[in-house]
């Protein structure tokens, strides 16, 4: 994750001395009032992002103490698929939109991203590297596991010759369950990282902004935004059974990012001359974002998505496949709906 942070920042350190997209007549004259007052909303911002975010990823983690909430129960399938709706969204109508935006810019028309489709180009690159990620890190853990259930075995079976099979059934078990566990937590650090990119991304746009129209329904629109995605990443973070440690950090981390970068855009908009209508910035942005998007579709559909909706308990009880579909559509719609501000 920390790595993650130093490519964002080395990226749009490149962005700083470059060409810009829009002329200088263009700009808006920002009084010193105005920009005292949007550094003030910026730093309002900041303590909103924090709240909302960490108030989203600890929703999750608290049900799991809630007896209705575990995953043997119904309400576990549709609180799954809701979640699953939001970061599907963010994906499709949030991100990839952007992406699209900002690499079929007309000042990008003279390079190489005026003549090629980019943003498609990167998410579906981004896909299959995630595609890549999850099933060899999948196979890596299931052979080293296999590797230790079969040095058990042989010594079970040295010293107990007459219970061989019921050992065996036992250990295939145990060893699926095992499996099953390592996917879950594989893909919740890998939606993490798909998340973590996008927020600071929004966190830097914020943050570099030194309107105060732009900045007030952005504060609001962000905070739910933070919220639903939280949401989302705190369920999968649940489902992966982490130590206490791991599942803090993982939950800090997406909390801080959104803020983090809203105090990174104010650094470079006013020290280091960063313009977000640059060339290099415009190109930047657009290809994070692609691969973002790219990360967030197949972990929501392949990873999220197709395990619950075969599920035979699922497919054997008609209306909990409707509530799960119907979970899935408010979770879709509810970020959807975010789209219309931010």
């Amino acid at each position: 994750m920390l790595r993650v942070y130093v490519l964002l920042i080395i990226c749009m350190h490149v962005c700083c001395a470059s060409s810009d997209c829009t002329s200088h007549e263009d700009h808006d004259v920002v009084s010193q009032e105005e920009a005292e007052k949007a550094t003030t909303l910026k730093l309002g911002s900041i303590a909103l992002l924090l709240v909302a975010g960490g108030l989203g990823v600890s929703l999750p983690l608290i049900g799991k103490k809630i007896p209705a909430l575990q995953p043997e129960n119904d309400i576990f399938f549709m609180v799954k698929a809701f979640a699953a709706g939001v970061i599907l969204c963010t994906g499709f109508v949030h991100i990839l939109p952007d992406a699209f935006e900002r690499l079929s810019s007309p000042c990008l028309e003279d390079t190489a991203a005026g003549k090629f489709p980019f943003a498609g180009f990167v998410a579906m690159l981004s896909a299959m590297g995630t595609l890549m990620i999850d099933t060899f890190a999948t196979a890596y853990y299931k052979r080293q596991h296999s590797m230790g259930t079969k040095q058990v075995n042989v010594v079970e079976d040295e010293e107990h010759a007459g219970h061989v099979h019921v050992h065996t059934h036992a250990s295939h078990g145990h060893a699926h369950g095992s499996t099953e566990l390592i996917r879950r937590r594989i893909v919740s650090q890998v939606l993490e990282i798909g998340i973590v990119v996008h927020s600071v991304i929004i966190g830097i746009s914020l943050g570099a902004s030194q309107s105060i129209d732009t900045i007030k329904p952005l504060m609001a629109a962000l905070s739910f935004h933070q919220f639903f995605e939280g949401l989302g990443l705190g369920g999968c973070i649940s489902l992966a059974e982490l130590q206490s440690k791991s599942t803090v950090i993982m939950a800090t981390f997406f909390s801080v990012t959104a803020p983090v970068g809203i105090g990174i855009g104010m650094g470079m908009s006013s020290g280091i001359g960063y313009r977000r209508e640059s060339k290099e910035a415009v190109m930047v942005e657009g290809m994070l974002n692609a691969a973002s998007a790219g990360i967030l579709i197949y972990m929501s559909l392949v990873d999220l998505l197709a395990p619950d909706f075969v599920n035979p308990r699922l497919q054997s009880n008609l209306w909990l496949h409707l509530a799960a579909f119907l979970s899935l559509l408010l979770g879709a719609s509810s970020m959807s709906l975010l789209a219309i501000w931010a």
